[in-house]
């Protein structure tokens, strides 16, 4: 009997072994299952990300470089300048009526010499010369010179306005730095363009006593240069300042009002004048933003003997400046 009993607790001990073992096992196996699922979502994830951010990569690099070379682009842009108003410039020799020139040079109305450039729509120039023979009592010379001188816009030297205002300055500067000038005098030339300088002054030669009259003025980005000049050659009278004035003002604003013309800015001339002066066709192109050297030459010193060497004699001022 008591070898029975001990058989049977034996035999219980190894059941509640393997119960334990088997329940062991399952609570294992569950916890591998619970493990599994959340490993299972993660890497799920992991997947589905990567896979978005393989597709966004494959597209994104391209949309990023476009908006790169965009923002490049715009940044490395030129810096931009307001347009200039004017486009082209009238011819030069009919910038001033015929019944003007007849009134300021009434020997040489006729016969304007037009000057040398290499692109109207810039530069341009003309002058007239007269001698009036008095026999015994002399001669009266005049001389007249009218230059026109246009700037373009441009991103490196600015605006064309802005490169005529100081174009301008310069050239009443020089009309009063002329070497043996007396009686040298500047003062607004009122009604003419939209700024305008009268530099008058006396030059003593010996050929007689020249009177200078010098009208520069400026309309928008173009700037004009009357020089106007008489004198009592061979003993004749010396004429008035204030009459040499008068008349280079009034042929100044012709050249003016015949500039707007030429660009559909208003009439072109004086009302009174005899031949409205006609406007030039030639294109524009880009003005070099510096002025070319003085078209005139220094007065010469030997007596005038006829129109011409009258013309070499007197004091023509500068038509452009040198830059």
């Amino acid at each position: 009997m008591q070898r029975r009993a001990q058989r049977d607790g034996q035999f219980d001990q190894r059941e509640q072994r393997d119960e334990r073992a088997r329940r062991a096992g399952g609570l294992n196996r569950l916890l591998a299952a619970t493990v599994a699922v959340p490993v299972m979502l993660i890497a799920a994830g992991c997947s589905s990300d990567s896979g978005s951010d393989s597709g966004s990569g494959s597209g994104d690099p391209t949309q990023g470089a476009a908006a790169a070379g965009s923002t490049d682009s715009a940044s490395s842009a030129a810096p931009t300048v307001q347009a200039a108003a004017y486009k082209t410039l009238p011819e030069a020799c009919a910038v001033v009526s015929k019944k003007t020139l007849t009134e300021l040079v009434p020997k040489g109305a006729n016969a304007g010499k037009k000057g040398t450039s290499g692109d109207t729509g810039e530069r341009a120039s003309c002058s007239w010369s007269s001698l009036a023979n008095n026999g015994v009592k002399g001669s009266q010379f005049r001389w007249l010179n009218v230059s026109l001188l246009r700037f373009e816009s441009d991103p490196t030297t600015g605006d064309g306005e802005s490169q005529a205002k100081t174009y301008y300055a310069k050239q009443v500067k020089d009309a009063q730095a002329v070497a043996g000038a007396k009686n040298t005098k500047a003062t607004p030339a009122a009604g003419t363009g939209d700024e305008a300088t009268l530099v008058r002054y006396d030059l003593k030669k010996a050929e007689g006593a020249f009177r200078q009259q010098t009208v520069v003025a400026r309309v928008e980005n173009v700037v004009v240069t009357l020089d106007y000049n008489g004198a009592g050659l061979a003993g004749d009278k010396t004429p008035t300042a204030d009459t040499l004035t008068k008349a280079a003002e009034k042929a100044a604003k012709e050249a003016v009002a015949t500039v707007r013309s030429a660009n559909g800015a208003g009439g072109g001339g004086s009302s009174d004048s005899g031949s409205d002066p006609a406007p030039s066709a030639s294109p524009s192109s880009p003005a070099k933003t510096k002025p070319s050297a003085s078209s005139s030459a220094a007065p010469s010193t030997a007596p005038s003997a006829s129109a011409s060497e009258a013309a070499a004699a007197a004091p023509k001022a500068s038509a452009s400046a040198k830059s």
